[in-house]
């Protein structure tokens, strides 16, 4: 991961939760199902100053398939979601529940 990318996740956080955002660590994550490689990167953990919602982020991005582009997701530490692999698996159900109500 480049630094402009971790520059752009550390916006990202700032824009959508408001406040300052640190960059705490960055961890490998790695996710499958079924046995099968769903999504394998970098989460940036970020912690935020003056965040009124919450006091870390997972931010971390993702190649769009048959693209050169890449999609950028950031998820507030809160509840089930208390850690960068389960900020992962939140996105991925989300992506494919996304999925399944547009077919």
């Amino acid at each position: 991961m480049t630094e402009i990318e971790s520059d752009q996740l550390r916006q990202l956080v700032e824009r959508t939760y408001g406040g300052r955002a640190m960059l705490a660590q960055s961890v490998s994550v790695s996710e499958s199902i079924e046995g099968g490689p769903v999504w394998d990167g970098m989460v940036h953990i970020f912690d935020l100053e003056h965040c009124p919602t919450t006091t870390r982020a997972y931010a971390w991005s993702s190649s769009v398939q048959g693209s050169t582009k890449r999609q950028f997701f950031a998820t507030a530490h809160s509840g089930a979601i208390d850690s960068p692999a389960a900020a992962v698996r939140a996105a991925i159900a989300e992506e494919r529940r996304s999925r399944k109500g547009k077919s």
